[in-house]
């Protein structure tokens, strides 16, 4: 632990000054919000953690940095504090050298003449397309601490989305690659060692013993062209997933798989729900929210339905029309938004449309989660009976022929 001496302003917009313990300066900052106080400088008084060194451009900004910067914003607008001296204070108070460096870029910019919505549309590696317009319409409104809380929740409901679901990925895919190590490892060090011994008896070998030595003299001829072919492939992949098409297929697929589509589906459902409810409530026209979620949505199919709507919306048609003639919506996203069309309260409907699904994405992690550990279970079953039955079949035809 730490001693730290601060300044912040606090919600009056009034000054406070004090000294506080923590184990770091982002804890001591963190300490300073929970008692509503935005910090405006924070020193440590004894030796502590000091701010991350190193190479700003390729550093990234995580959830909780942009979570903790938009919350410090919008208290520092609402206690009146103006733009170019939010941006000096929070350049000041941010560990994160990518965006320390882009709000120091920021300043310069509004210096310069640039609008808000300018100075963050200069910078989508940090903020996303939903995120300035989100300013652009808070500029415009003279909402913008309003706008800020409501980004707030849309960020926090973003990461702990991609939180649950990375959570439930994460187990099978680790399980999966030991399995994919061991099948190798006994393939290419295990196999060879016993069958150099049944070559020298001169047993008639099983057929799993078979394929297991075919597999292994297949590694060992061509293993430089199967690596070639795997890193070459990968590549393909990733440069072809960076297209138009090949994320509209790659997103298609995800969605069509068995267990992981419908979580997929579940999870793009609450962010269209949540994300068109906010944008609703700030004042965005329809065919605007429609093009900002084309963007945001984070899925190249579900972003291609939002355009074709978004075609059918230009001439004249309401939404739930042609959104019940898109794929990926189910009745429930459907007939909620033509009952908000309807009775004028389309934001609601979408907001429990959100909390919904959210508890959707929820109970299909842990179906998920619960489904795949017996699919893992049968696949170790299934590699260790094979190289079982190739070692140990012709060490039994062995002992028989010893008797």
């Amino acid at each position: 632990m730490a001693r730290y001496a601060y300044k912040a302003l606090d919600e009056s917009g009034r000054k406070q000054k004090g000294t506080l313990e923590a184990e770091s300066l982002e804890g001591a900052e963190r300490m300073l919000l929970e008692r509503d106080l935005v910090p405006m400088e924070v020193k440590a008084l004894t030796a502590a953690a000091g701010r991350g060194v190193g190479l700003g451009r390729f550093a990234s900004v995580k959830a909780e940095e942009l979570i903790l910067f938009t919350k410090q914003f919008r208290t520092l607008l609402r206690a009146g504090v103006g733009i170019l001296r939010i941006l000096e204070v929070l350049e000041k108070q941010t560990e994160n050298t990518k965006l320390r460096s882009v709000l120091a870029a920021m300043g310069r910019d509004i210096r310069d003449g640039a609008g808000l919505f300018e100075a963050f549309h200069n910078h989508p590696s940090v903020f996303s397309p939903l995120y300035c317009n989100m300013i652009r319409a808070g500029e415009q409104s003279g909402s913008l601490p309003q706008v800020l809380e409501r980004l707030t929740y849309i960020i926090e409901h973003e990461h702990k989305v991609r939180s649950d679901i990375k959570s439930a990925l994460q187990y099978p895919i680790i399980v999966s690659l030991f399995l994919v190590v061991a099948f190798f490892v006994l393939l290419t060090f295990v196999i060879p060692k016993f069958v150099s011994i049944f070559d020298k008896v001169g047993i008639d070998l099983p057929l799993p013993t078979k394929i297991a030595l075919n597999l292994y003299a297949f590694l060992e001829n061509f293993w430089v062209l199967l690596l070639f072919g795997l890193v070459g492939g990968i590549l393909a992949l990733v440069l072809w997933f960076r297209t138009p098409t090949g994320r509209l297929l790659r997103d298609r697929f995800l969605l069509a798989l068995p267990l992981f589509g419908k979580l997929f589906a579940k999870a793009a459902m609450s962010r269209f729900a949540s994300i068109f409810s906010i944008l609703q409530a700030s004042g965005i026209p329809v065919l605007d929210t429609l093009k900002i979620l084309s963007g945001a949505i984070g899925n190249a199919a579900v972003a291609y339905e939002f355009d074709q709507i978004g075609e059918k919306l230009s001439e004249g048609k309401g939404i739930a029309g042609p959104l019940s003639e898109a794929r990926y919506f189910t009745p429930m996203v459907v007939n909620m938004v033509a009952i908000g069309e309807e009775s004028g309260n389309l934001e609601e409907m979408m907001q429990e449309v959100a909390v919904h699904y959210d508890d959707e994405v929820g109970y299909a992690t842990k179906r998920l989660s619960d489904a795949v550990g017996p699919l893992l279970t049968v696949g170790l079953a299934v590699v260790v009976g094979f190289f079982a039955a190739a070692i140990f079949l012709p060490m039994w035809d062995l002992t028989q022929m010893v008797k």
